[in-house]
């Protein structure tokens, strides 16, 4: 069983930067993709960022050029760096891993193992 634990979350003003980190339990496969998802009040679970093996790197249009993924598998970590935020961005971000195909990245029930979650809130 993996656990996932997600930190950094909080309040900025619009136009700031916050860093996300998700530390996992043990060793996830390099086939597997660790993705953040985020869900706003009302709103469907959608995902902002995946990464797989540290190099495969993929983003929802929303955050391109402003969020950015990284791993550090000697840390058991996943990070997800956000900068310009926007009040749109405010929501509960959770981390999550074991989706193994491309194509299906953003789907949630592709993947295993989830985290509790943390807040990030943009204020206008």
């Amino acid at each position: 069983q993996v656990q996932l634990t997600e930190s950094g979350g909080g309040s900025v003003q619009a136009g700031g930067s916050l860093r996300l980190s998700c530390a996992h339990s043990s060793h996830i496969d390099s086939r597997a993709f660790m993705t953040w998802f985020r869900q706003a009040p009302g709103k469907e679970r959608e995902a902002v960022a995946g990464i797989r093996d540290s190099v495969e790197k993929l983003y929802v249009d929303s955050v391109k050029g402003r969020f950015s993924i990284s791993q550090d598998n000697n840390r058991n970590a996943v990070y997800l760096e956000m900068n310009s935020l926007k009040p749109e961005d405010t929501a509960i971000y959770y981390c999550a891993a074991g989706a193994l195909y491309r194509k299906k990245w953003e789907l949630a029930r592709e993947y295993i193992y989830w985290g509790q979650g943390a807040q990030v809130t943009v204020s206008s």
